[in-house]
């Protein structure tokens, strides 16, 4: 079994979910699993500041995407 490990994050005034994912993910479109992550925060447009959020961490198998080939230098 594989335990999630999670970052931890203070929002600050003007804070949306997207903006937080392309901070962390550096794509903006992964929100959706900062949300499940953090259920019990309602689904703000803006968030307030002061919100403790759990940002999961990414696993090497999320972060190679780049058709699934590796560099030159590894082949």
């Amino acid at each position: 079994m594989t335990t999630l490990r999670y970052y931890e994050y203070t929002t600050a005034d003007g804070d949306r979910w997207d903006l937080i994912a392309y901070r962390y993910y550096n794509d903006p479109n992964r929100m959706d699993e900062i949300i499940k992550a953090n259920p019990e925060v309602l689904l703000y447009t803006v968030l307030p500041a002061g919100l403790k959020l759990r940002i999961p961490a990414l696993t090497v198998e999320q972060t190679v995407s780049i058709g699934g080939s590796l560099p030159p230098w590894k082949s």
